[in-house]
């Protein structure tokens, strides 16, 4: 067993995977029609698709990342200068909710929020 994927349920995939590709620089794997897109991120995936799917794959229902407070779970991204990928973020749209701040076990964080809701930390490795 490994950890394969994150996918987040979003109301347009594509607008999602073009705010990271601009905002933190990653780079689309694939989208397709059915409204599912993934991001080259390493050895794990970060996905989208779309709240149709959703709605099919939980029929109970979920509790959407674009509602009014985000989700109690993040996408933390790893970076040695959390600061510019920060500016770069939050230029590119996203919401900040915390600026860069040193903790103190040595890591570097700092929080933003998506155009779709997805919360985010943006931190250092930790340990350095």
């Amino acid at each position: 067993m490994k950890f394969g994927y994150t996918i987040i349920y979003t109301a347009d995939v594509e607008t999602s995977i073009a705010f990271f590709e601009l905002a933190f620089g990653l780079k689309s794997r694939f989208i397709h029609p059915s409204g599912y897109g993934e991001l080259e991120t390493g050895s794990t995936a970060l996905a989208f698709a779309s709240h149709e799917l959703g709605s099919g794959n939980l029929p109970n229902g979920y509790i959407k990342a674009d509602e009014d407070k985000p989700l109690g779970i993040e996408i933390a991204l790893v970076t040695d200068d959390v600061q510019g990928a920060f500016d770069r973020a939050v230029k590119a749209g996203a919401e900040s909710i915390k600026t860069p701040v040193a903790k103190e076990w040595g890591q570097v964080v700092a929080y933003i929020r998506c155009p779709d809701g997805t919360l985010v930390e943006i931190c250092s490795p930790v340990g350095e």
